[in-house]
């Protein structure tokens, strides 16, 4: 299903942006549409590794280690490549 949204931004923005638009042989529409994919794609990432750094640190804590702990298991880690 396709929906609308309605922006609203003055007529120098609006003209500037039909105008780069253009020159990328782009509509707005579509320059719009994919501004607003990379957005979502980006901040979908940055929300998962979020999560993915909460959960471990949930972890972290309920087996007893403190952020203290941190730099010694990191290098013990690297360490036993």
């Amino acid at each position: 299903m396709i929906s609308q949204i309605l922006v609203r931004v003055d007529n120098e923005l609006k003209e500037k942006f039909q105008r780069l638009s253009g020159i990328e042989r782009k509509s707005v529409n579509e320059k719009v549409r994919e501004l607003m994919e990379e957005y979502v794609k980006e901040h979908n990432m940055e929300s998962a590794m979020k999560n993915l750094w909460d959960d471990i640190g949930l972890s972290m804590k309920k087996k007893g280690y403190k952020e203290s702990d941190v730099g010694r298991m990191i290098k013990r880690v690297r360490t036993a490549k």
